[in-house]
C-alpha cells in the first residue's frame, strides 16, 4: 500500500460475551476490535481484527454487599457493556458473591460411588492453597526428590478437580502427563482429564490407556501372589497344636501378614478404581475400546469380580456391561464363566451395583448358552424373588422373559414364586393395558404343562377368561390358547368357556382376538364336546366357508380356520355337515393357491385325514372331488410330515375303493422302482446287447440283487390278484 493512499484509519470496537474470572473476584468482558484504513474514496484498504478482554477487578465484593448498585455501578463506568446485559451482570456478581474458595478443606459427606465420580483418597490433604497462576511452580516439582513430587502432583490434582482450570493445566502441563503414572495420584488426575472428551487425544497421544493396562495387569498378578502367601501361611499355622509355642508364633506372624495384606489391597483397589475409570472414559471412542479387547480387557475386568469392594466392583460391571453389546467380547465373557462370578452379586444392599449387574445380565440374556448358564447357577429363584421390588421389577422381567424362551428352561419356573407373582401382576392392572413384557413372559410360560396347571389353580382360567372376553385383548387370549393346548385335564377346564369363545367369531371383531379364539377352540380335542350343535348354535359353517377363499382374509387368520375345520371334522355329523355345505372344494381351491406353503398344504391334507374317516364325507372326496389326485401328486413332497399324512391318507382311500387303491399301489410302485424302471427301458432301446451286464460276475451278482428288492417291493404293494403287473414282471425276468 502507498502512502499516499492512506487518508485516515477507522477503529470500531464490538462487545462480546461477559463471564466471570474462574479463580478471583472479577468479571471478564470479552470484545473485539477491528482496526481498518480507508483510502481516497473512503474505501477499506487494509483491515485488520483482535479479540480483547477486560478484566474488572471487584475487591469490595463481600457477602454484604448490595449486589444491584454494583452492577448498576459497573455497567455505568465500563463503555463495553452494554446497558440492556444489566440483569446478566447483576446475575454474574451473585454468582462471584456466593462462590466457594476451593481450599475449603473439612470431612466431606461419604457418596455412593457412581461410575462417572471418584472420592478423594489418602494422601491429598495439603497445608496451602492450589494457586492456578503457580501452575509452572507445580510443573517443577514432578522432577524433584520424592516429597517434592508427591506436594506438586497433589497440588495439580487440586487444581484438576475444577473444570475452570482444565484448559490453562492442558497448555501448562503436557510434558508431565505421562513419566509419573505409575502413581495413583497421576492416574486419578487423568481420571479427571479423561472426563472430558476434549483432553481424549492427548491422553492417547501418550499411551496413558496402554499403561493404565499394564498397571491393572501387573497389580492382578500381585494379588495372586498375595493370596498364594496367605495360602501358605494358613497351612503353616496348624488349629490342631494351639498350645505349641512354635504354632502361636506362626499364629502371630499370619495375623501379621494378613493385616498387611489387608492394607495393601485398600491401596490397590484405590489404584485399580481409578485405572478402569480412566479406561472407562477412553472407551467411548469405538477403536480405543477396540484396541482394549486386543490387549485382553475382558480377561482383566472378570477376574477383578472376584473382588469385593462394591465400589470398584460398580466400575467393573459397568465396562463389562459396555463391552457386552459387541459378540466377541460376550463370547470372551462365556468362555470365562462370568455369569457364575456375577451370581454372587445378587442380591447385594449396594443399589448402583445391583442395577448395573442386572443390566450386564440383560445383556448376556440373548445368549442361549448363557441363559442355560444362568439356570444351572442358581440365578433363577433370586431374579423371581426380586419381581417384587419396584427398582428392578422390570429389567429382571426381561431377563426371565429370555430365560423363558427356552422349552428346557420353562419348567424351572414351577419350582419358583414366579407364575403367583405374574399372576398377582396381571389382575392388578384393573382397567389399563397390560405391560407387554408382562403378558409376554405369561405367555411363554402357559406352554409348559406343569405351569399351566398352576396358572389355573383355583379360579385362575375363569379370571383370565373373564378379562380377556371383557377387554378384547388378543395377547391375553395367546396365553390361554397356550394353556389350551395341553392334553389332560386342562382342556375339560374349557367345557364351560367354548360357547363364550365361539360367540367372538365374527366379522366384526378384532381379526387378532378372533385368530386367538379360533385357535383356542380348535386345541380342544374333547369327545364330550358336541360341535354340531356348537356350529349350529353360532352358525359357524358360513363364516369358516367365506374365510377358505384366497385373499379372503390375512394369512393367519385363513390357516386357523383350516385347523377348526380338521378338529371338528373329528366328529361324524360335523363332517356331513360340512360336506354338504361344499367345504371340501373350498379346500382343494385353497390347497392349490397356497401349494407353496408346507404348513397350509399340511393343515388342508389332515382335514382329509380326517374326513375320509367317515362314510359320507369319504364317498364326496373320492367320487365328487379329485382330492385323491392331488394326495397322489403330494405324496414325494420334501416335507416329510406332508408325506407322513398324505401316505396315511391314501392307505385309507385304498382301502375303500379299488379303483383308486390301483392307482396310488402304481404310484408307489413306479416311485420305489424307478431305478429298475429306467433299466427296463433302456434295455427295450439297446436290443443288440446279449446281456445287460455281460460276462462280468460282479455285474451279474448286482442285478440279482437289484432283482429281489424290486419283488420285495412288488409284494408289498401289489396284491397277487394283479396279474398283468406279475405277468410283466417275469417276463422281464425270463429274457
Amino acid at each position: 500500500m502507498q502512502a499516499d493512499e492512506a487518508q485516515y484509519l477507522k477503529r470500531k470496537v464490538k462487545p462480546g460475551n461477559i463471564d466471570v474470572h474462574p479463580t478471583e473476584k472479577a468479571i471478564v468482558v470479552h470484545y473485539e476490535v477491528e482496526a481498518s484504513i480507508l483510502g481516497e474514496k473512503g474505501a477499506a484498504v487494509h483491515e485488520e481484527r483482535k479479540e480483547c478482554q477486560k478484566i474488572i477487578r471487584l475487591k469490595s465484593l463481600n457477602a454484604s454487599t448490595d449486589v444491584s448498585s454494583l452492577a448498576r455501578k459497573v455497567v455505568e463506568e465500563c463503555k463495553l457493556i452494554h446497558p440492556s446485559k444489566l440483569a446478566e451482570v447483576e446475575h454474574l456478581l451473585f454468582y462471584l458473591q456466593n462462590r466457594k474458595k476451593p481450599s475449603s478443606r473439612g470431612k466431606e459427606e461419604k457418596k455412593l460411588l457412581k461410575p462417572r465420580e471418584l472420592t478423594p483418597f489418602e494422601g491429598m490433604e495439603l497445608d496451602e492453597e492450589a494457586n492456578i497462576n503457580k501452575i509452572d511452580e507445580y510443573v517443577e516439582l514432578l522432577y524433584e526428590n520424592i516429597p517434592e513430587k508427591i506436594r506438586g502432583s497433589t497440588l495439580i490434582l487440586h487444581l484438576a478437580r475444577n473444570p475452570d482450570n482444565l484448559e490453562e493445566l492442558l497448555q501448562n502441563g503436557r510434558k508431565s502427563a505421562s513419566q509419573e503414572l505409575l502413581k495413583t495420584k497421576y492416574i486419578f488426575l487423568m481420571c479427571l482429564f479423561c472426563s472430558f472428551s476434549q483432553f481424549h487425544s492427548l491422553i492417547t497421544h501418550y499411551k496413558i490407556g496402554a499403561l493404565s493396562m499394564n498397571i491393572i495387569e501387573h497389580e492382578l498378578k500381585r494379588y495372586d501372589l498375595w493370596q498364594d502367601e496367605l495360602e501358605k501361611k494358613i497351612l503353616l499355622n496348624n488349629p490342631l497344636r494351639d498350645e505349641d509355642p512354635d504354632n502361636l508364633t506362626l499364629r502371630k506372624d499370619h495375623e501379621k501378614a494378613y493385616k498387611k495384606y489387608q492394607s495393601l489391597l485398600v491401596k490397590q483397589e484405590q489404584l485399580l478404581r481409578v485405572s478402569l475409570y480412566l479406561l472407562l472414559n477412553l472407551a467411548e471412542d469405538t477403536r480405543t475400546e477396540l484396541k482394549m479387547r486386543n490387549k485382553n480387557i475382558v480377561h482383566l475386568l472378570v477376574k477383578t469380580l472376584d473382588r469385593d469392594n462394591e465400589e470398584l466392583l460398580v466400575l467393573v460391571v459397568s465396562f463389562l456391561k459396555k463391552l457386552s453389546i459387541f459378540l466377541e467380547n460376550k463370547n470372551d465373557m462365556a468362555e470365562m464363566d462370568t455369569v457364575e462370578k456375577l451370581a454372587r452379586l445378587i442380591p447385594c444392599e449396594h443399589e448402583d451395583l445391583m442395577n448395573v449387574t442386572l443390566r450386564l445380565l440383560l445383556n448376556l440374556s440373548f445368549d442361549t448358552g448363557l441363559r442355560c448358564k444362568m439356570v444351572q447357577v442358581g440365578l433363577l429363584p433370586k431374579l423371581t424373588a426380586l419381581l417384587g421390588s419396584e427398582g428392578y421389577k422390570q429389567i429382571v422381567m426381561c431377563i426371565l422373559y429370555h430365560i423363558s424362551i427356552d422349552d428346557r428352561s420353562k419348567a424351572m419356573f414351577a419350582y419358583t414364586d414366579c407364575i403367583p407373582q405374574l399372576m398377582k401382576m396381571l389382575f392388578e392392572h384393573g382397567e389399563e393395558r397390560i405391560d407387554s413384557e408382562l403378558i409376554s413372559f405369561c405367555i411363554n410360560l402357559a406352554a409348559n404343562k406343569r405351569n399351566a396347571h398352576i396358572i389355573c389353580e383355583g379360579n385362575g382360567l375363569k379370571m383370565l377368561m373373564k378379562r380377556a372376553l371383557k377387554f378384547k385383548d388378543p395377547l391375553l387370549m395367546k396365553m390361554i390358547r397356550n394353556i389350551s393346548q395341553h392334553d389332560g385335564p386342562l382342556k375339560q377346564l374349557f367345557l364351560d368357556y367354548v360357547g363364550d369363545l365361539a360367540a367372538q367369531i365374527g366379522p366384526e371383531e378384532d381379526e387378532e382376538f378372533v385368530i386367538e379364539c379360533l385357535g383356542t377352540l380348535a386345541n380342544l380335542t374333547i369327545a364330550d364336546l358336541d360341535w354340531e350343535l356348537l356350529l349350529r348354535e353360532y352358525n359357524l359353517v358360513p363364516y369358516l366357508k367365506d374365510h377358505l377363499k384366497p385373499a379372503s382374509a390375512e394369512d393367519d387368520l385363513i390357516l386357523e380356520v383350516v385347523i377348526m375345520i380338521g378338529t371338528v371334522s373329528m366328529d361324524d355329523s360335523c363332517a356331513v355337515m360340512l360336506a354338504k355345505s361344499g367345504i371340501i372344494p373350498a379346500l382343494i381351491d385353497l390347497l392349490n393357491a397356497q401349494q407353496e406353503d408346507d404348513e397350509f398344504v399340511c393343515q388342508i391334507v389332515y382335514v382329509f385325514y380326517q374326513m375320509v374317516f367317515h362314510q359320507a364325507t369319504r364317498d364326496v372326496i373320492i367320487k365328487d372331488t379329485q382330492a385323491p389326485a392331488y394326495l397322489i401328486d403330494l405324496m414325494h413332497d420334501k416335507n416329510t410330515e406332508i408325506r407322513k399324512v398324505c401316505d396315511n391318507t391314501l392307505d385309507i382311500i385304498a382301502e375303500y375303493d379299488e379303483e383308486w387303491g390301483r392307482k396310488i399301489q402304481s404310484e408307489k410302485f413306479r416311485w420305489h422302482n424307478s431305478q429298475w424302471l429306467e433299466m427296463v427301458e433302456s434295455r427295450q432301446m439297446d436290443e443288440g446287447e446279449p446281456y445287460l451286464y455281460g460276462d462280468d460276475p460282479e455285474g451279474l451278482e448286482q442285478s440279482f440283487r437289484l432283482h429281489l428288492r424290486i419283488l420285495s417291493n412288488f409284494l408289498k404293494y401289489f396284491r397277487l390278484t394283479d396279474l398283468h403287473v406279475l405277468k410283466y414282471f417275469f417276463l422281464y425276468l425270463v429274457e
